[in-house]
Formats: C-alpha cells, sequence, structure tokens
C-alpha cells in the first residue's frame, strides 16, 4: 500500500493575503511611523487653517503699525491697551483686574469688561519686544486658524472618520460668517477654538472612568482660563453642551452609557466647578460686586439681537459680496453680523439631517438629535426679546424675552447666540460628507450632492477684514519726551480724550506700558463701567462738559465761542482729573476719518494762549487751580456750568 503523499501547506489567498496586509496596517497606526505620518497630516491641515487665517488679516499684517479694523476701531484700540497691561502684569506685579490708569481718578473694572487676562499674561514676552500692535494681529490670526484647527481634531476623534469631512467642518466651524465679523476688532469672540477643547474633553466622560479627580481639575483649569479670555462665550460653551449631553443621554441607544458614567461624570464636573471658583474667587468678586462693577449690559439688548432674514441671506465679507448678493445691512453693526449663513446652505443641512437620521443606529439618531435640539434653541435665542424681520422690529415676544432678568442673560447680547449654530452645522456638514465617503451614490447623485455644497459654500468664503490708516505714534510718545511734563503716576493726555470714536489717546498709553518704566494717567477712556439707566452698565465715563467739548469739536470742525464761564468749567473739569499737561498731534485719524485738529488747536488756544511746540506735538501745561485763566471782560463771569 502506497504511503499517502504529504500535503504541501497551502499559501495564503488572495483574500488572506488582504486580511493579513490591513492588520499590518492596523498594528502600523500604534508604531512611530504611523504616528509621524499622522502628526504630518495634522501639520498639513494646520498650515491649511492658517494660511485662510493670514488670508482674513492680511490686511493687518500689510500694516500693523499704520492700520487699523475699517469698522470697530475702538475695540481694537481697548485690546491693544490691555495687552500693554499685560506687560505690567508680568514685570510690576499690576492687579490683572483693576487699573486707575484709565479714567483718571476714579479707574476701571477690569474684570468687569472683556480684559482677556490669559492673553494678555501669556503674550506679554511678545508685546515687551513687538508693541501690542503685533501681539494683537498675531492673537487674531492665531485664534481664527486655531477655532479651525481645534473643531477639526474634535470632529476627527468623535464624529467622523474620513480626514476630508473633518476639514470640512473644521473650516467651516473657523471661518463662517459670524467669525469673520467678530474679527472686526474682538480678541475674545474670535478664541472660537475655546468650544472645542471644552467639549472635546467632556466628551471623555460619555465612557466611565476612574480618573475623576484628573479631569475634574483639568475642567477647572478650563473654565478659569475660558472666564478670563471670553466669559460671555463660556456662558454659552457650557449652557450648549449642558443642553447636548442632556439630550443625548436621553436617547434609548445612550441612556445605558450615560448612566454607567454619571457617577464619575458628576464627580469630575463638581471637582471642576471647585477648581474654578477657587481660582476666579477674585476676579468674580470684581466682576458681580467690586468697585467699577454694575448691572446688565451696557448695550441695548433688543437691538443687538438677530434679524431672522439674516439667516437667509449672505454676508459682506465674503464672495457672495462681490458678486453683490449680500445684505450686511441686517446686522446691528458690522461687527455684530453673527448668521448670514445664507438659504442654500440651511436647506442643505436640513435636507442632510433627515438623510443622516434615514435608517440611522440609535447612537446616529441620539447625536443627530442633541445637534438639532441645540441648534433651534440657540437660533431662536439669538433672534432676541422680539422679531425682527427684514430691519422691522413686531411685537411678537420670542423666548428671550423670559430670559432678559436672569443673571448672566441679563449681561448677554441675544445675537451671538447664533454663534453657536455656527458649531451646529459645521458638525453636521462634517456628518453628511463623511456619509456620502463612505456610501458614495449613483454618479449623478455624486454630481448633485457636490453641486450643492459648492452653491452652499463657496459664496460663503470670506474675504479679509477690512482697514483703514490710522495715526502715527508721535515721536513726543515714543521717545519718552512726555516725562518731562508728568512724574510717574500724573495725568497727561492727548486731545481729544480716549473714546470710540478718537482712541489715540488710549493707543499711545498702551505703547508706553509696553516698553515698561515710568507710566501716565489718563483720564476718561474707551472701557466698560457704571452710570448706565437703572444700574446698568455704559460705555465709557460719565460724561464731563469739558471732554465732550473737544470731542465735538475734533468730530464736527465747530469751534466754540469761549467765555469766563467755560474757562471755570475747564479748570473744574482739570482739577478733577488732575491734568499736568494737554498736548494735540500734527494729525488725528479718528472712526469715521481725519479729524478737525485746526479747529481744536483753535479752542485750546482761546482756553490757554499759543501752545508750546515740543518734538511733534503742540503742548499746553496746566497750572492746578490756575489755569484756564479768566479773561477780563470776556463774558460772563459766573460760576461753572454743570457737567453734561
Amino acid at each position: 500500500m502506497a504511503h499517502p503523499a504529504r500535503r504541501r501547506p497551502r499559501r495564503p489567498g488572495r483574500r488572506r493575503l488582504t486580511a493579513a496586509r490591513q492588520a499590518a496596517t492596523t498594528t502600523a497606526a500604534g508604531h512611530p511611523h504611523g504616528r509621524r505620518r499622522e502628526w504630518l497630516r495634522h501639520a498639513v491641515v494646520a498650515a491649511v487653517c492658517l494660511g485662510a487665517s493670514v488670508w482674513v488679516t492680511c490686511g493687518l499684517w500689510a500694516d500693523p503699525f499704520g492700520r487699523t479694523v475699517a469698522h470697530n476701531e475702538g475695540d481694537h484700540a481697548f485690546f491693544e491697551w490691555l495687552l500693554g497691561h499685560g506687560v505690567r502684569i508680568v514685570t510690576a506685579g499690576a492687579d490683572p483686574f483693576r487699573t486707575d490708569l484709565l479714567n483718571a481718578p476714579g479707574g476701571v473694572n477690569l474684570a468687569a469688561n472683556t480684559s482677556i487676562t490669559v492673553y494678555a499674561v501669556v503674550f506679554a514676552p511678545l508685546t515687551r519686544v513687538a508693541g501690542p500692535q503685533i501681539s494683537y494681529v498675531v492673537i487674531l490670526t492665531l485664534n481664527l486658524a486655531a477655532s479651525a484647527f481645534a473643531w477639526y481634531l474634535l470632529l476627527r476623534r468623535h464624529a467622523v472618520r474620513h480626514r476630508a469631512a473633518a476639514v470640512l467642518g473644521g473650516l467651516f466651524c473657523g471661518f463662517a460668517p459670524g467669525w469673520i465679523s467678530h474679527a472686526n476688532g474682538h480678541l475674545n469672540w474670535t478664541a472660537g477654538w475655546l468650544a472645542p477643547v471644552v467639549l472635546g474633553w467632556v466628551l471623555r466622560w460619555r465612557t466611565p472612568t476612574r480618573r475623576w479627580l484628573r479631569d475634574g481639575v483639568v475642567l477647572g483649569v478650563l473654565l478659569a482660563a475660558g472666564f478670563l479670555t471670553a466669559a460671555e462665550m463660556l456662558m454659552q460653551i457650557a449652557l450648549a453642551t449642558g443642553v447636548f449631553l442632556i439630550v443625548w443621554s436621553c436617547g434609548r441607544g445612550t441612556w445605558p452609557r450615560a448612566r454607567a458614567a454619571a457617577p464619575t461624570a458628576f464627580a469630575a464636573a463638581g471637582v471642576g466647578a471647585l477648581v474654578a471658583g477657587t481660582l476666579l474667587a477674585y476676579p468674580l468678586y470684581l466682576h458681580f460686586a467690586g468697585p467699577g462693577s454694575f448691572r446688565g449690559t451696557a448695550f441695548r439688548q433688543r437691538f443687538f439681537a438677530e434679524d431672522a432674514a439674516a439667516f437667509l441671506v449672505w454676508p459682506d465679507r465674503s464672495v457672495a459680496a462681490l458678486l453683490g448678493v449680500q445684505r450686511g445691512d441686517l446686522a446691528p453693526n458690522p461687527t455684530e453680523g453673527t448668521s448670514f449663513f445664507g438659504a442654500p446652505l440651511l436647506v442643505l443641512v436640513l435636507a442632510g439631517t433627515v438623510l443622516l437620521w434615514w435608517r440611522a443606529d440609535r447612537a446616529r439618531k441620539a447625536l443627530m438629535r442633541a445637534l438639532t435640539v441645540v441648534g433651534v434653541l440657540f437660533a431662536v435665542l439669538s433672534l432676541g426679546p422680539r422679531l425682527r424681520w427684514l430691519g422691522e422690529e413686531y411685537d411678537i415676544a420670542l423666548p428671550y424675552a423670559s430670559l432678559t432678568g436672569l443673571p448672566l442673560f441679563d449681561a448677554a447680547l441675544p445675537g451671538r447666540f447664533a454663534l453657536t449654530v455656527v458649531g451646529v452645522i459645521g458638525t453636521t456638514l462634517a456628518l453628511l460628507a463623511d456619509r456620502l465617503l463612505r456610501h458614495p451614490p449613483a454618479i449623478h447623485l455624486r454630481v448633485l450632492a457636490g453641486a450643492g455644497l459648492a452653491l452652499a459654500l463657496v459664496p460663503l468664503l470670506p474675504a479679509p477684514v477690512l482697514t483703514v490708516e490710522r495715526t502715527a505714534e508721535p515721536r513726543f510718545i515714543a521717545d519718552g519726551t512726555w516725562k518731562r511734563f508728568a512724574a510717574d503716576g500724573e495725568v497727561i493726555t492727548a486731545l481729544p480724550h480716549g473714546s470710540a470714536v478718537a482712541p489715540d489717546a488710549q493707543r499711545w498709553q498702551a505703547y508706553t506700558m509696553a516698553r515698561g518704566g515710568r507710566q501716565f494717567r489718563i483720564p476718561e477712556g474707551y472701557f466698560l463701567g457704571p452710570g448706565g439707566r437703572n444700574g446698568a452698565g455704559r460705555v465709557g465715563a460719565p460724561g464731563r462738559r469739558t471732554g465732550g467739548m473737544w470731542t465735538r469739536t475734533a468730530v464736527t470742525g465747530h469751534a466754540y465761542a469761549i467765555d469766563n464761564r467755560d474757562r471755570y468749567t475747564v479748570r473744574s473739569d482739570l482739577a478733577y482729573w488732575k491734568v499736568r499737561a494737554l498736548f494735540v498731534p500734527d494729525r488725528i485719524i479718528g472712526k469715521d476719518g481725519v479729524m478737525f485738529r485746526a479747529a481744536l488747536v483753535r479752542t485750546m488756544t482761546e482756553l490757554f494762549g499759543p501752545g508750546e511746540r515740543v518734538d511733534d506735538v503742540l503742548l499746553w501745561r496746566v497750572r492746578p487751580g490756575i489755569d484756564p485763566m479768566p479773561v477780563p471782560g470776556d463774558g460772563p463771569d459766573g460760576p461753572p456750568r454743570p457737567t453734561d
């Protein structure tokens, strides 16, 4: 009987080879080479985000020292002031949350303002070396780029499989019309990276973990940093995250996971609240009860609300504007246009939501349900207390009308709630793109989907932020010549006084702070403080007649007919401010362009006589209690007029 033939070992077939290669590829993902490739892909996405951000801010990069945003010069100057103050915080130990340099002699409660303390301290070395002008444009550029990149990472980790889908969602979330609008001067409201960072950390708690103490401490630090960067935005993030998690947890497919993770999640949240409360105890006290605090907001909430029609049209700074089909006039101002998504995008998102819901598993339905609830809720809140349509307000009360008296809501501007809708739309776009990439439809449907995405998104591609010329810093300030006329801590000011329409005086004080050493104080200024109606806040200090006269003269060119009663009033106001010297630069550029310097000099000459030429300014020294002296026989000789 013949021996049976020995069987040779079979070579693995094509199917087995493919499976083996897939396993090797999966294993290689944890290999250093795989991690290096992943980091390289992340770096490419980050470079794209940074390039888009530089494009948006290129007008400022062209001349950071000679250009300012065209539509919000006051906020631009205020944030430069805060960056200059950051150098004093680091080098001189100044109080981060209160200052007496502005609004002499009363000072300003910085905790009640948008004080961006984290940025001011972190970027203090750059501000010290390069100046607040450079720090400002660097932070603005990084804010936009980091927002897009952080959303990309969040979507890539928690929502989609395809990198292209995460990139699409991230770029929309970082460069949506609302963020481009706030790039007009707002370093706080362009810090959109806060939302994905906080949300990404909280989403880690969906699975039970024993690291509740560490997670809570990190959350507390994030909350404290968020409050000291953009407090109003942090309130929105907390509200949106809470609503999202509650709705997500109530799904039949997600409730078991939520219930299992609840004990450690609540423990971590408690630790986070304790850590944040400890770190923020002093600024919270100053914000709500310290000197210079106020209730509510300095702005009218019914005015700073979204027009419902603004959701359906396109913004000013976009490709759509180049085609002449924008409606930017529906925004309260160019800085507060927070929706402007366009009808095609909203139709696409609605259709995408239906498609993603159709035949989805329970987990996907829970996600879409939570996103939809958050998006609809915040869109309705953004409409404010009364319905507005095409610029006309109707006597139809909306849900926000019942919230205006509640703490936090009374200090918020309703229109900004539409910025949370950006995150919902961006996530939906990413999920929709991921679905189309994973399950490609027929060719004609692919063409239709691509055309729909192009029609919805191409008109929203951003245009650079508009900039205008601003007054160059005079050598009198830059070279330190001012020190001959005022000792450390004494009051000296440019005219007109610092304000939203003429921020130069405040801006130049910021530059001296950034250089360190001796520092002068200025009266009035651009900030939020008490003095509004019914205990609410107001912009700037309660006006005194002299400051208003100088500002109106520079804005209108109207030279006042000065008499002795005016001189008494000016003398009284100068004594209140304790001013030692006043100066006028050779050229003054304000919010609306070049100001009337000649009229201002003529008014000052009538009050004090001819000015003294010092470097490149005209300067008038003030003798306390003496200047301006009355002129015998020159008009009424009585008590000073009451202040405005």
